[in-house]
């Protein structure tokens, strides 16, 4: 070693004291001269990517340093639109990589070709959007595929107070994070035949309020002539028997007054249409057997059971009536720190439509408990135990329904505390029914 030292110190000194020697031109010597010879003691067969665990892949061309992970996870949000679909995908980890793809036309050929091309390059993927205008079509699509994905309550998502900057690149960004995070609460996505159901009901719902509209039209025309019906129930027979007998001085107003009378026509005929459409539709969807336990309840007939099945689907994914009840937004909202506790009004989340049938059909608890001629068709139909469960619910409603108003309070706030226990004596019938079918088809 020692030999070794002193040897290399002699032929360093030599090249310290020999003069430096002037550098040929260019021209003058062949280019492979000044290519520097670097002898390689291991043989390398293929560069490998030094920065990752060497099992994860080779480092291609255009990665840039990268490593193509082939066998991982990934998440991918999409801020859905009419047109065009924002995409952002976010690696599996805590410190993995958040990338912003772009935008992608929002049609079939397209969203196959990105899920293909995600999953040629992951083993598994999660895909999420929020629920909104564009329906449930790209859920199915995902899920047709062979894929995960989620639709995400939008009202649920979590945003920062000071955030007020709002693009579709951010919201996409901001939504894969969240995704990965576990942050996101998943709606309940039906299938075709119930989202056609919830169509038709909805219809149906759209030409009510459109009939409500198209009566205050013409009772507002009446108000400006000083027509005053003499009665006390309005758009009764005998009401409708005095508008078609009232006689205006002129000639336009009378054209005018006929048209809306037969608006108003129109409308009703088309909501007699939709509801016999709907009781024709349950003969043959799975929901049939709880519709006709549910009419057991008073208050509810069957356009009500459909339309509050339809909206909410099957009550079975709640585990007890106190998830019903935060669904429906009939619990009281709260804001306590500390020792200090404040309850307000009803948080007023989850399915508006539901919600108010159920206040509509808690109000016909304020009269006694009884079962009158129209129910008595109904009550029969329904099973034993739902008949059972209903007149608990009479008993018990209709006499806290009583109390409530003898302590004093306002008529709003007993009915909105009749329609939550209504909706966990529903859940009941409900459980009873399923179970039933249940056990039947064992």
């Amino acid at each position: 070693m020692r030999q070794n030292l002193d040897l290399f110190g002699d032929v360093l000194d030599t090249l310290i004291k020999t003069p430096p020697i002037a550098a040929p031109s260019r021209r003058a010597l062949p280019r492979e001269r000044f290519r520097p010879y670097v002898p390689f003691h291991v043989k390398a067969t293929r560069p490998r990517c030094v920065t990752r665990v060497a099992r994860i892949g080779w480092v291609e061309p255009h990665t840039k340093g990268r490593v193509m992970e082939h066998h991982s996870e990934a998440f991918v949000a999409l801020d859905t639109a009419k047109l065009r679909n924002a995409v952002a995908i976010a690696d599996a980890g805590r410190a993995g990589e958040v990338r912003y793809l772009g935008e992608i036309d929002n049609t079939e050929a397209e969203t196959r070709k990105l899920v293909a091309k995600l999953a040629s390059k992951h083993a598994r993927l999660t895909f999420c959007y929020e629920a909104g205008p564009t329906g449930y079509g790209l859920y199915r699509l995902i899920k047709s595929i062979g894929h995960d994905c989620i639709v995400v309550a939008p009202s649920l998502i979590p945003s920062k107070p000071g955030d007020r900057v709002k693009t579709n690149r951010r919201d996409a960004v901001n939504l894969v994070k969240l995704l990965r995070a576990g942050e996101l609460t998943a709606v309940w996505v039906p299938d075709e035949r119930h989202e056609a159901m919830r169509d038709l009901v909805r219809a149906r719902d759209a030409a009510v309020k459109d009939y409500r509209i198209k009566r205050q039209n013409v009772s507002s025309l009446l108000l400006r002539l000083g027509r005053h019906y003499p009665g006390k129930k309005t758009w009764g027979r005998a009401h409708i028997n005095w508008l078609t007998g009232l006689k205006l001085e002129h000639r336009e107003q009378r054209i005018a007054f006929e048209e809306m009378l037969l608006a108003v026509r129109q409308v009703r005929e088309r909501i007699e249409r939709l509801e016999q459409a709907m009781r024709e539709a349950v003969a043959d969807w799975t929901l049939a057997p709880v519709i006709e336990a549910v009419q057991a309840m008073r208050g509810i007939d069957m356009v009500e059971a459909i339309a509050f099945l339809a909206e909410l689907g099957d009550l079975s994914r709640f585990e007890n009536p106190r998830q019903l009840m935060a669904y429906l937004g009939l619990t009281p909202s709260e804001r306590s720190t500390g020792e200090s506790v404040k309850r307000g009004g009803i948080t007023k989340a989850g399915n508006t439509r539901a919600r108010r049938l159920l206040i509509e059909a808690a109000w016909s608890y304020r009269f006694p408990p009884r079962v009158s001629k129209d129910m008595q068709a109904r009550i029969g139909a329904a099973p034993r135990t739902a008949r059972e469960i209903a007149w608990k619910a009479q008993i018990r409603l209709c006499g806290r329904f009583r109390a409530l108003t003898q302590k004093g309070k306002r008529p709003t706030i007993v009915v909105t505390a009749i329609a939550r226990e209504l909706s966990a004596f529903i859940w009941a019938i409900n459980r009873e029914v399923v179970g039933s079918h249940a056990a039947a088809n064992q």
